[in-house]
């Protein structure tokens, strides 16, 4: 299929990353080292472990009670061309796409990076924004600080800037 994916590792079933019953691939890697983030151990880019796309979509297969898959971290976009395929393919068995950054929308368009735009393509959702200790609040669902947004990612390709989508909000 691909290139192997760098990852921090998988959840088979999660309810607090996206809509329903997900699988959530975190990456390994990130470069925004977000203070108080929930997930530091992912930052290092060359920690985590090499897997093969085929090997993560075998397993969402095995899993019939699955509305979605959700790419977290790290952070996806760094990866953006290896994690290509695997949304491809998780499209292709109807399930959504949820995709966190710690980038916000409107600068990702800016970089004009073609793999970056072909990711955003795939998906239904994207939280944009970096985590920031100072605007945390427990009670937003599917993110954890107030500058996040939950964005439409088809609308919001559509008009060029970020669309608030119509869940969690």
């Amino acid at each position: 299929m691909s290139n192997p994916i760098r990852l921090a590792g998988v959840v088979r079933e999660s309810i607090v990353d996206g809509p329903g019953i997900r699988f959530v691939v975190f990456v390994q890697g990130c470069p925004h080292h977000c203070e108080g983030c929930h997930n530091p151990q992912s930052h290092d880019f060359s920690g985590g472990y090499d897997c093969e796309p085929e090997k993560i979509l075998a397993e969402i297969r095995k899993n019939p009670l699955l509305d979605g898959v959700t790419f977290s971290g790290g952070e996806p976009l760094c990866q953006a061309a290896a994690l290509l395929p695997l949304a491809k393919e998780i499209k292709k068995m109807g399930l959504n796409l949820f995709i966190y950054t710690g980038s916000v929308f409107e600068s990702l368009l800016t970089q004009n990076d073609p793999d970056i735009l072909a990711l955003l393509r795939e998906g239904d959702f994207l939280v944009d924004g970096p985590y920031v200790q100072a605007q945390r609040d427990l009670t937003l669902l599917f993110r954890g600080s107030q500058n996040q947004r939950i964005l439409d990612l088809p609308q919001s390709l559509k008009q060029g800037k970020g669309v608030l989508a119509a869940i969690g909000q």
